[in-house]
């Protein structure tokens, strides 16, 4: 009898074991680095590029969301309709990839900038939204960049309960200040950047003087006359280069879905 039991139990388990499913495992992608500390040091000496150990910004909350119609005399670079002629692809030259919809603009695969590449001194206008439905983390996470001169970054990011290193949060300048303070909008929801920009000056092949930038996120100063170390890049800061005094206005493809609309720009002349 107990050999006959055990078996029943033998045939038993051998059932129960067959009718389980398979085991599966899933793996997930590792976290996105949140600073770094084998960087360059930052020229001033106090943080490394991409510090993740300097402070960050602290939360404020935005007003209302409040769209900016173009003045008179700007120039719209993207505006209610499907229009992508003032744009090109930033490698070769060839018309803009990027899918547009309702004057939405949808980043795709390779960087995009403005046919005009001459502008200096100007105010720029920018919406942008990032995706609502989260996905990632750090700088993986509704990652793009707007490009002042095509050179000097600032950083779109989504920065809504997100930690990453404060020199590469939303409306950072990137790899060099961090914003005042976070003025970050929910994931989704439309944001604006307003953008004062001084182009740096040469004397010949030497700088005389480096740019200038002001900067308003969601109405919220986060830059206040601000001077670039130079060209921003990952990891690393770059050297001002005569080139640097003119250049176009560029969006970046990082490989997350952001969308845009809105832009506009307005040279600013000197006064007399």
């Amino acid at each position: 009898m107990k050999m006959i039991g055990l078996a029943v139990c033998a045939l038993s388990a051998t059932v129960m074991t067959a009718q389980q499913p398979p085991a599966t495992t899933t793996t997930q992608p590792p976290p996105a680095p949140t600073g770094y500390q084998d960087t360059p040091m930052q020229p001033n000496g106090k943080w490394h590029v991409h510090d993740g150990t300097r402070p960050q910004p602290t939360v404020v909350k935005p007003g209302p969301f409040v769209s900016e119609a173009p003045p008179a005399d700007a120039i719209v670079l993207l505006g209610p309709g499907q229009d992508l002629s003032k744009w090109q692809m930033q490698e070769g030259g060839g018309a803009v990839s990027w899918p547009i919809a309702n004057g939405e603009l949808s980043s795709g695969k390779g960087f995009i900038r403005t046919k005009e590449d001459d502008f200096t001194n100007y105010q720029l206008h920018v919406e942008f939204a990032t995706p609502s439905e989260v996905k990632g983390d750090s700088q993986g996470r509704g990652n793009s960049g707007v490009f002042l001169n095509g050179a000097f970054e600032i950083q779109v990011l989504d920065s809504y309960n997100n930690k990453t290193y404060p020199d590469g949060q939303a409306s950072a300048m990137y790899g060099q200040f961090p914003p005042l303070v976070n003025a970050s909008r929910p994931p989704g929801e439309w944001q604006s950047y307003d953008i004062f920009f001084t182009a740096p000056r040469f004397k010949g092949n030497t700088l005389d003087k480096p740019d200038v930038v002001t900067v308003l996120h969601n109405g919220v100063l986060v830059h206040n006359a601000d001077v670039f170390w130079g060209p921003t890049a990952h990891k690393k800061i770059d050297p001002y280069a005569p080139s640097n005094a003119k250049g176009p206005i560029g969006l970046q493809d990082h490989g997350n879905p952001v969308r845009f609309r809105n832009i506009w720009i307005r040279p600013i002349k000197e006064h007399d």
